[in-house]
């Protein structure tokens, strides 16, 4: 009985040894097959989870930002309803002393702020649409009117505007606003020799409406100079200015504009002194103009 007991633990001994030989000879297959295709199922599982948190989290700040608040109307205890909510009257006045209400969110009635436009792009400007320019150029001498020389200046112009009243003559092909400006101007003379000078002028200037970018716009002015010409062609440093100008405003954006001006400038003191025979000029100008 005890001889057949150790025999029984021997092959039992053996057995489990034979076994793990085999395990042996067939684990390292099964974990050249499992091993990589477990880590990799493990990154993916991970990458997938991580791009489900992302994307939840983009989606629940979208519809955080896109959605109102909408608040619910405080619970009646009483009965699980929600109170009635009265509507918050606004008294606005007319302006000829009388007053009307306006039931409910005055927020909702309050005034929005508007473009420079009447309508689209090009269909004329509002009344209360105010322009600030900043423009360079020359202005090459011309001999007219009996002047001696010619005379070529550099310019630096800068002007603010104000539109008169809303768009005139709709439907027509001359549609478009006046305009009120005052340029302060200022450079020098560069030929025949040099001299300084700077002008104040007030303009009338009417901007066409064509429906485009382009705003072709003509303008008059008449001002004062200071100016170290001198003679033959001008008496002192008083002299007054006389402009006639054309040019075109080119919309980049829809309160910014490249501006592009030619134009007519004489500078004379209107007989005031000796000589009198004026500086005449051809200029032209490029800047920018904002409106607001």
């Amino acid at each position: 009985m005890q001889k057949m007991n150790t025999i029984t633990r021997r092959e039992l001994l053996i057995q489990p040894h034979n076994c793990r030989c085999a395990t042996k000879q067939l684990d390292p297959q099964r974990k050249l097959v499992s091993k990589p295709w477990g880590a990799l199922e493990k990154r993916m599982s991970k990458t997938f989870a991580f791009m489900l948190a992302v994307i939840g989290t983009a989606l629940a700040t979208s519809a955080n930002a896109a959605e109102p608040d909408l608040t619910l109307a405080p619970n009646d205890q009483t009965y699980g309803q929600p109170h009635a909510v009265a509507p918050q009257i606004t008294n606005v006045s007319q302006g000829d002393g009388t007053w009307f209400g306006i039931a409910g969110d005055e927020e909702a009635f309050a005034p929005k702020p508007l473009g420079i436009w009447q309508g689209d792009v090009g269909d004329g400007f509002r009344s209360s649409v105010q322009t600030f320019s900043v423009e360079t150029g020359v202005a090459l001498g011309v001999q007219a009117f009996g002047g001696r020389q010619v005379h070529d200046l550099a310019l630096l112009s800068l002007s603010y505007g104000h539109m008169l009243g809303n768009v005139v003559g709709s439907n027509h092909w001359y549609q478009g606003n006046w305009e009120a400006r005052a340029e302060l101007f200022g450079g020098g003379q560069f030929s025949p020799r040099s001299d300084e000078l700077v002008g104040l002028t007030p303009h009338l200037r009417y901007n066409f409406a064509t429906g485009t970018r382009w705003v072709p716009f003509a303008d008059v002015g008449a001002g004062v100079t200071a100016s170290g010409i001198g003679p033959p062609d001008q008496s002192g440093t008083f002299e007054f200015n006389l402009q006639a100008n054309v040019g075109t405003h080119w919309f980049v954006r829809e309160n910014l504009a490249l501006t592009f001006e030619a134009g007519y400038l004489h500078m004379s003191c209107a007989g005031l002194h000796d000589p009198n025979l004026g500086v005449n000029t051809i200029k032209g100008m490029v800047g920018l103009t904002w409106f607001f």
